[in-house]
């Protein structure tokens, strides 16, 4: 992620936030190359050492102490190999000590209570509500070297990344809002996340906030570009398709095509060779002239006969890649591209 584009195309994060932000979704995919450059960045740009230090630890909470102490490890090797190159690094203000009558169970009920916007008892099980209180909304956020919007910026980031906790996502960003996070704040995360840690994250928790802000949104299905890559932008055929297209070759002379949501190629004929499509990921249609459109997915496999009228691209709501290879091919192959398809075929798909 480069935090210098990011601040240009979010208006309400700064940079320091943006990059707690980046962190803390770091953290909980487990991803600690990522991590290595999000901490160099954030630090180039105002984070300092007590912030990183605090979010990450924070983060046992809630992805638990595996991922929080390994993203420690790789902050300890960040500062070491800073260090060791003259990078500057500020160290930023240790959290204030608390008053010897510091009451964590105490504090900790109106924290959560804040957060919450009312009283909140867990009484099925009661020790994990005392945990709750005390220790996190207690011990944890009386640290004062991260505000609490800071915190909520970094639980409402790691969550996002956490398949299945959509129920806390929500919560946490209702919560954000009682903490003091504004709006266009929690509205730049999704941006963040999908720079950082891919779209996936960003699409939940665009779909958290449309349900938190009562709107109506329909998520895009994402795919997942390390297992097959996106490749660059095809511009050598932009002319051919209706959105953007990319391309990444492999190996045996195959390629793989990723389409975004909505992109689809021109109608087109492949004169003396016939075209096989293997889905990989996503979903998607292919249709020949004068026949209903196929629905694509994974392990779906189209050939294209010699001659054929056909497009084929992604839906609507849905990332789509196939891989591509041409067999059976004479001399003289080629393509033929033709017209766009009309929205009146593809938008009743």
């Amino acid at each position: 992620m480069n935090l210098l584009i990011m601040a240009i195309m979010a208006f309400s994060l700064s940079p320091r936030q943006q990059a707690l932000s980046a962190i803390a979704a770091c953290e909980a995919k487990g991803d600690q190359t990522a991590l290595t450059t999000c901490l160099n960045e954030g630090f180039d740009n105002g984070l300092t050492v007590s912030e990183a230090k605090e979010a990450l630890s924070q983060l046992y909470a809630y992805t638990g102490f595996p991922r929080s102490l390994n993203a420690l490890g790789t902050l300890k090797a960040v500062l070491e190999e800073r260090q060791t190159n003259g990078q500057n690094t500020a160290p930023g203000r240790e959290a204030d000590p608390l008053p010897a009558d510091y009451d964590a169970l105490k504090q900790g009920t109106e924290v959560q209570t804040q957060l919450s916007g009312q009283p909140f008892n867990y009484s099925f099980a009661p020790q994990t509500d005392y945990y709750l209180k005390a220790h996190l909304f207690g011990d944890i956020f009386a640290r004062n070297n991260l505000s609490h919007s800071d915190r909520e910026i970094v639980t409402v980031s790691a969550i996002a990344c956490l398949p299945g906790c959509e129920p806390q996502l929500k919560a946490h960003v209702a919560g954000a809002l009682n903490m003091g996070v504004k709006e266009t704040e929690l509205r730049d995360i999704p941006s963040v996340l999908e720079a950082t840690v891919g779209m996936e994250a960003a699409e939940r928790l665009r779909e958290a906030l449309a349900s938190v802000f009562g709107e109506n949104y329909t998520p895009v299905q994402t795919v997942d570009f390390s297992i097959w890559p996106k490749g660059q932008p095809n511009t050598a055929y932009a002319q051919y398709f209706v959105g953007n297209s990319y391309l990444a070759p492999m190996d045996g002379g195959i390629a793989n095509v990723t389409f975004e949501p909505g992109c689809s190629n021109n109608w087109h004929i492949h004169h003396k060779q016939v075209q096989v499509l293997i889905c990989v990921a996503g979903r998607g249609w292919y249709q020949e002239w004068g026949k209903p459109a196929v629905e694509l997915g994974p392990g779906v496999i189209i050939e294209i006969p010699e001659g054929v009228k056909h497009w084929h691209g992604a839906a609507k709501d849905s990332w789509f890649q196939h891989l591509t290879y041409h067999k059976d091919i004479q001399e003289g192959a080629s393509n033929e591209w033709l017209e766009r398809v009309s929205d009146e075929v593809y938008l009743q798909l």
